[in-house]
């Protein structure tokens, strides 16, 4: 299988090449230091800017967009960019409040085919997310997790997990799908409002997502950059230092 390239550009972006496709997830370009509010009385701030600007990143084929109801994996930069990009796939809520923008909104296990000459066909299927505990769904939206294949292989050459939890549909994307790199959100979202309960996995879930998946490969984001991250990179590092876990470095391109 070739390889693909990846470049952290820091929180949940990444851009993702793959077959001559370059592939954005979830863009986030705002400068740091802004405090945003996602409902509810919860709030973060931006404490790291994007390793590259917008337009070093550009051109963009398709963008994957996990949800757009937050900043910390949509902000206004990240706006403008999408208008620019090929392609949007998001969460079918996502698209109608993207319009007049034409975004392709997939429900649970729906999938679509992108096209261009010169470059073979790649399916994407969108995966179960759950954004915070049981019945949360009212409060954190709909965020959805995005598998990509390559024409005729039913392995997921990469699949990305969005903001979740660990729960049911993600044990549920292990069974029904082979994956040969893992892009896991972690940093165990908490807010102070909420108390103990998490908003995304944690370093503990996201190793037993892995023996769960048993990817090639995993690679670990969003999970610095803000402060509603409780769980920090340094303990994540020692919790998934037994798994084949690749670290990026932000704007650094890395083959997996």
């Amino acid at each position: 299988m070739a390889k693909i390239a990846l470049t952290h550009l820091g929180g949940p972006t990444t851009l993702i090449e793959i077959d001559g496709w370059r592939i954005l997830t979830d863009p986030t370009f705002d400068a740091p230091g802004r405090r945003y509010t996602f409902g509810w009385g919860t709030s973060s701030i931006k404490v790291a800017g994007p390793a590259q600007p917008p337009e070093l990143v550009a051109p963009v084929d398709v963008v994957l967009l996990s949800h757009d109801q937050h900043a910390d994996n949509l902000d206004d930069a990240g706006r403008v960019l999408l208008a620019q990009a090929g392609t949007v796939i998001t969460t079918v809520p996502a698209a109608r409040r993207l319009a007049p923008l034409t975004a392709r909104g997939l429900a649970d296990w729906e999938s679509t085919t992108v096209q261009a000459p010169g470059r073979p066909p790649l399916r994407i299927t969108a995966t179960p997310a759950r954004h915070g505990p049981k019945f949360s769904r009212p409060i954190a939206g709909k965020v959805n997790g995005f598998a990509l294949h390559r024409h005729g292989e039913d392995t997921a050459a990469l699949w990305m997990s969005g903001d979740t939890v660990l729960y049911d549909g993600l044990r549920e994307v292990a069974r029904r799908i082979p994956v040969d790199v893992a892009l896991l959100h972690l940093g165990g979202v908490r807010f102070g409002f909420t108390g103990p309960v998490r908003f995304t996995m944690t370093a503990r879930d996201g190793a037993e997502l892995i023996r769960l998946l048993r990817p090639r490969v995993t690679v670990p984001v969003h999970y610095e950059g803000w402060t509603h991250f409780r769980d920090p990179e340094s303990v994540a590092r020692q919790t998934l230092s037994d798994s084949d876990v690749r670290w990026l470095t932000a704007g650094e391109r890395v083959e997996v």
